[in-house]
């Protein structure tokens, strides 16, 4: 139960399913919700467990990524802030297990609600589903993006997307060999190969654990390119 008013407060303000919806729906959301905090590197989920339950996230990051059987990560997602994990929403109405990992990226606060209520509300409130189904909708386009880029892009051409996307605010940005290749499904030493290339270029300067974009123009060029076109050979 939450019933302090300040974190009532803060709740509303933070998910706009609470500005929508009635009193009376507050009063039941505040009843069964509970406010945790969780440290940073928690696994939150594992792969193969019972969902029993809907995060909220009021702050911080977490991760979602599948492990494949020899160790390799790829990214599906991230959760921040009024968000949540449409895998585990999906699961607690199916009854199924989570299909990846969610970890901790940062400590957080996020409020948890019960498996039953969070089906039975799918049914009696309009704007608990509507949050629900906008989740859905929109990592969904997360996880196909995800999908038609290990799909149909070269690896340099997602190394250099992402180098673009994560530096977006500056020139520089503090991350790993290791981290870029578990965010895109590769190996460490696929990774140093395609950054050494860039560095090779001048397209970047790369540091311990730091990486500065020097051409950013030459790398969205490169994150620009179409896939490579499928060959059609036929016989004489």
């Amino acid at each position: 139960m939450i019933s302090n008013p300040a974190q009532q407060l803060r709740l509303i303000e933070s998910f706009t399913f609470l500005h929508q919806a009635r009193p009376e729906f507050h009063r039941e959301f505040f009843n069964a919700a509970t406010l945790v905090h969780v440290p940073e590197g928690h696994t939150i989920a594992e792969e193969g467990c019972e969902c029993s339950q809907l995060a909220l996230l009021l702050n911080g990051k977490v991760r979602v990524y599948k492990l494949a059987a020899k160790g390799r990560e790829i990214t599906l997602y991230r959760i921040e802030h009024g968000d949540s994990c449409i895998l585990t929403a999906s699961c607690v109405m199916s009854a199924t297990p989570f299909p990846a990992i969610a970890q901790a990226e940062t400590k957080l606060d996020a409020v948890i609600i019960p498996a039953a209520f969070v089906r039975d509300w799918m049914t009696r409130s309009p704007p608990w589903s509507g949050f629900v189904f906008g989740l859905i909708a929109r990592r969904l386009a997360d996880v196909i993006t995800v999908l038609e880029s290990v799909t149909f892009l070269r690896m340099d051409v997602r190394i250099a997307a992402y180098l673009i996307d994560k530096a977006d605010a500056g020139s520089s940005l503090t991350i790993t060999h290791h981290e870029i290749a578990a965010d895109l499904g590769s190996s460490r030493e696929v990774v140093s190969r395609a950054l050494k290339a860039f560095d090779k270029q001048g397209w970047i300067a790369m540091g311990r654990g730091v990486i500065t974009l020097l051409a950013p123009a030459q790398l969205h060029a490169l994150a620009e390119a179409e896939a490579p076109q499928e060959i059609s050979v036929k016989g004489d």
